[in-house]
């Protein structure tokens, strides 16, 4: 079968019937494009083993950050859109390379961006302004400690959420919808927000003009975006005197390791922070295990 259409099909199903970001569907095509181009790929018969162990002796070789070998993180999504190209051919009964054939390269644990429970003290309360903007940040910060969302996800919320509640739902990645839970703090820094608010824009959160200019009147204001949520925090980071990297998604670890710092089970954690693996939840236990504390004060040490 010739690989040009099947990868058209490919991508198709992946968007409509996966439902895919466009985002992804873009990846997944520059990854399986960089492949069959490099390989000579122009038949879904010429995909072998041989000629993927050459792509990725390749891959390794190509330049990455601070002149080392791209990363193996990286490498990685190549295969991961191929393996994932060999599982649709397969269930289209197009003969070819057997997915499981693909093994991911090893790659190091992840390193967590932590700050500590001071410090996120310090930063929610470095918005203590009382005007609109100010109450804007207050809200943003306190809602990302409370529910862990992504920053995508924060973005997405619009105005009309129930403060009567303590619960909301939100649509994370891959379309799926999960639960997330509103402390009274948090609440409390949303309404004060709203109440201050001068507009009827339809997003939650959303430009402020600086003080010495007024939006033209009836103008619609622009939903924030994640990067200028990252720009933000980062601001409020360095007024609270924090010299490390502080972005949304350290906020969303800080949310995850304050659970299960405090007796919640990894199951929970997963479900309440969206992963679609356990597997991605593991990365914060080891920051939290204090019973391995205890054990080392305990039988260690010279007597």
């Amino acid at each position: 079968m010739n690989v040009e259409v099947m990868k058209r099909q490919f991508l198709e199903y992946t968007e409509i019937e996966r439902g895919r970001a466009v985002k992804t569907i873009e990846n997944y095509d520059h990854y399986l494009t960089r492949f069959f181009t490099h390989a000579g790929i122009q038949d879904t018969s010429d995909i072998t083993e041989e000629k993927i162990r050459e792509f990725r002796l390749w891959l390794n070789r190509q330049p990455g950050t601070a002149k080392d070998s791209m990363k193996r993180k990286t490498q990685n999504y190549y295969l991961i859109a191929l393996r994932a190209f060999l599982k649709f051919l397969r269930k289209r009964d197009v003969q070819g390379l057997s997915p499981e054939k693909i093994e991911l390269a090893k790659v190091p644990d992840r390193s967590l961006d932590l700050i500590t429970p001071v410090e996120l003290d310090r930063l929610i309360n470095s918005a203590d302004g009382s005007d609109e903007k100010s109450l804007r940040d207050r809200a943003i910060l306190e809602l990302f400690f409370s529910t862990g969302l992504r920053v995508s996800e924060l973005c997405a919320l619009d105005a009309d959420i129930d403060l009567t509640r303590d619960e909301m739902s939100v649509r994370g990645k891959g379309d799926k919808v999960r639960v997330v839970f509103l402390s009274d703090t948090a609440k409390n820094a949303v309404r004060a927000y709203l109440k201050a608010r001068k507009d009827m824009g339809e997003a939650l959160f959303v430009n402020i003009p600086p003080q010495s200019k007024s939006a033209p009147k009836g103008r619609i204001p622009t939903r924030l975006t994640p990067r200028s949520i990252e720009r933000m925090i980062k601001v409020y980071a360095a007024k609270a005197g924090i010299t490390k990297k502080v972005t949304p998604h350290v906020l969303r670890h800080s949310f995850a390791t304050d659970l299960l710092s405090n007796g919640a089970d990894i199951r929970s954690v997963q479900q309440l922070l969206g992963h679609a693996s356990i597997n991605t939840t593991q990365i914060y236990t080891h920051v939290t295990d204090t019973h391995l504390r205890e054990v080392h004060k305990k039988f260690h040490g010279r007597k």
